[in-house]
């Protein structure tokens, strides 16, 4: 089974998450609402199983919260998806959200990267900053060790537009974490 367990505890967070790339229970508790809710998102339309609780210093903001769960969460996606063997490698998808559209696209190539394109209408969503998603995708796949392109392409509703991007992001890990009957790396190189 492709899964992982991660724990990290700093003076700003305490974050314990288990990933399952191949399915299983979602339960989600990071502090922000909002951030639990995209999460959630993540999770189902990726067809993970995630259990994760974070305790922040929310009495500051939730920068540290957020941007640490996807440091926490790259960390156990790159540890559960192993030597990268049998899988698809590659993914990409489109999600409307009503008025929105977002792209993503991603290589589990063990090169880190984050193309980042999206712009809010509105700052806030409840109690999460709409500028925290980059922070959050950066951590992600930087710790991940994947190459992740995301792109909003219009909208006007900051909600929407996160969403989108969450979702769009999840498919594509989807289609790239698919197991394939290849008994190699899907690389000319034979390494990544």
């Amino acid at each position: 089974m492709r899964c992982a367990t991660v724990e990290r505890k700093t003076n700003e967070t305490d974050i314990k998450l288990t990933l399952n790339l191949d399915g299983g229970n979602i339960l989600i508790d990071t502090g922000i609402g909002f951030f639990d809710h995209m999460l959630n998102s993540f999770a189902t339309h990726g067809r993970f199983g995630l259990k994760l609780t974070v305790k922040g210093d929310l009495n500051v903001d939730e920068h540290h919260t957020i941007e640490d769960t996807g440091i926490v969460l790259g960390k156990a996606f790159a540890k559960a998806i192993g030597d990268k063997t049998k899988i698809e490698r590659f993914g990409s998808f489109y999600v409307p959200m009503d008025e929105a559209l977002a792209f993503a696209s991603v290589d589990i190539s063990g090169r880190p990267f984050l193309v980042f394109d999206a712009d809010f209408p509105q700052d806030k969503c409840g109690g999460y900053d709409c500028a925290m998603t980059v922070e959050f995708m950066r951590a992600f796949a930087y710790n991940a060790q994947i190459t992740l392109h995301l792109k909003s392409l219009y909208g006007d509703n900051s909600h929407h537009i996160t969403e989108a991007l969450y979702k769009s992001c999840a498919h594509a890990l989807r289609l790239a974490v698919k197991q394939n009957t290849l008994n190699s790396l899907l690389s000319t190189k034979g390494v990544l």
